[in-house]
């Protein structure tokens, strides 16, 4: 077996979880934490036979992350190694490692608060601060605190300040160890880009074919960016063949994505959306191009929903996005910006706790029978204003009672992996007779 960073730390690693109830490890993208620590967990004796569950915050990161450990054993998927995110699931009963999407363990915190054939929850790129991140990890701190003194946690990041994590867990140890890189060039622009990002995306990775070699990874903000530039691309005169154009973002076909992610017989042009930037690995590159944003989910008081905003990305994604070149070899990155304006960004991208609807959140605490989420261990607690309008929300649509306490109709919409909004519509749908145009609406407003 390969050789990685991480392996000089495991040793490390697995003492400190020998005599910690929480361990907090920080590793870069291609220190292979994410395929090495679960399989070394394997045969501990403090997990005891249990499962080993570990959250991904992306559907494509966990399918991948199941496929190569399933490998590295020898084994198809769905054996000692399983997944599941929504739709799919692929486990069995001999199965000791479960990878799964943060949605599915919450699903799981609440129907079995003990989680009785676990020993061991895994929060792989916990940097990312997604809400139900941090949902999922206040929830499992509870049951470790009053109920599962024996249930162990692994915070994994990137990019993480792991102080504070480590404070929250207890004083937990904390493990850090380097990725294998080489030196990258960084290449900004003389003034800023005006017009459209997908094409100054597409004139530069124009130059850079000309210009460098290996596969070039284009960071773009959504769908639709990566939809222009490949048409750009592909319509340009000064595009040289032959060279293939791979876009990969979450909504893609399984196989589709796989064919961004696997190296190919000619040079590739990757575009993505951060899910690139530190979840996968994407064999052959040695050029980024980075447009220098991201979509990010906001608070729409109009809609009462959330909403993806196109935002800057921060300077903790935009370092991890240049590493990306530096994997096999010197790398260079090309950043769709000025080098004043790398000065602006911000060091780290603010957790979505702070700025999306917490309705979804105040639902959760009701189900899980906390009126004040100040009872829980947050890394960052939600915003009394924005939980409070959650939760009065939830009671104009019969969710929650005067004193805050879950009602029937609430239980049943916590059942519907959707807005409790659109949760209350699909049942009163249902109610009339009407659940096939609920449902059409609930998937055309979500």
């Amino acid at each position: 077996m390969q050789k990685l960073p991480i392996d000089d730390v495991l040793p490390q690693f697995l003492a400190s979880l020998d005599y910690a109830p929480s361990v907090v490890l920080q590793a870069p993208p291609g220190a292979g934490k994410t395929t090495r620590i679960p399989l070394a967990l394997l045969d501990t004796p403090y997990l005891k036979k249990k499962k080993i569950v570990m959250l991904e915050p992306r559907r494509l990161a966990t399918v991948n992350a199941a496929r190569w450990m399933a490998a590295s054993l020898g084994e198809v998927v769905g054996k000692t190694v399983g997944y599941t995110i929504r739709f799919e699931r692929k486990v069995s009963a001999a199965m000791r490692i479960e990878v799964v999407t943060e949605g599915i363990l919450s699903r799981r915190l609440q129907s079995d608060p003990l989680l009785r054939d676990v020993g061991v929850v895994i929060f792989d790129e916990f940097h990312e601060r997604t809400l139900g991140g941090d949902v999922a990890l206040a929830l499992c701190r509870d049951v470790q605190k009053g109920l599962r003194d024996d249930l162990k946690l692994v915070i994994m990041s990137a990019t993480l300040d792991c102080g504070p994590i480590a404070g929250l867990l207890g004083d937990a140890p904390v493990i850090s160890t380097v990725g294998k890189s080489f030196p990258v060039e960084i290449r900004y622009l003389s003034r800023e880009v005006e017009g459209d990002i997908a094409a100054a995306a597409a004139r530069t990775a124009c130059a850079a074919l000309r210009e460098t070699e290996g596969d070039i990874l284009v960071f773009l903000p959504g769908a639709g960016d990566i939809r222009r530039c490949q048409r750009l691309l592909e319509e340009g005169t000064n595009f040289p063949k032959p060279v293939l154009i791979r876009p990969l973002y979450g909504d893609l076909p399984f196989t589709a994505q796989e064919e961004a992610i696997m190296p190919g017989k000619v040079r590739k042009v990757v575009l993505a959306t951060n899910i690139a930037e530190t979840s996968l690995t994407i064999e052959g590159v040695r050029v980024v191009i980075d447009g220098g944003f991201s979509r990010q989910l906001r608070f729409d008081p109009a809609t009462g929903l959330n909403r993806l905003v196109t935002l800057r990305v921060s300077a903790a994604s935009a370092a991890q996005r240049a590493g990306r070149s530096g994997r096999l070899g010197p790398g260079i990155c090309y950043r769709l910006w000025t080098e004043h304006s790398q000065a602006t960004l911000l060091p780290f991208t603010p957790p979505e706790i702070r700025s999306t609807d917490l309705t979804p959140l105040a639902l959760e605490l009701a189900e899980w029978g906390v009126n004040d989420a100040a009872a829980l261990d947050w890394l960052d607690p939600p915003p009394p204003g924005a939980l409070a309008e959650g939760r009065s929300l939830l009671q104009r649509l019969g969710a929650l009672d005067q004193q805050g306490l879950i009602t029937p109709h609430g239980t049943a919409m916590a059942s519907f992996p959707t807005h409790p909004r659109l949760a209350h519509m699909l049942l009163a749908g249902q109610g009339r007779g009407e659940a096939a145009l609920a449902c059409d609406l609930a998937t055309l407003i979500a």
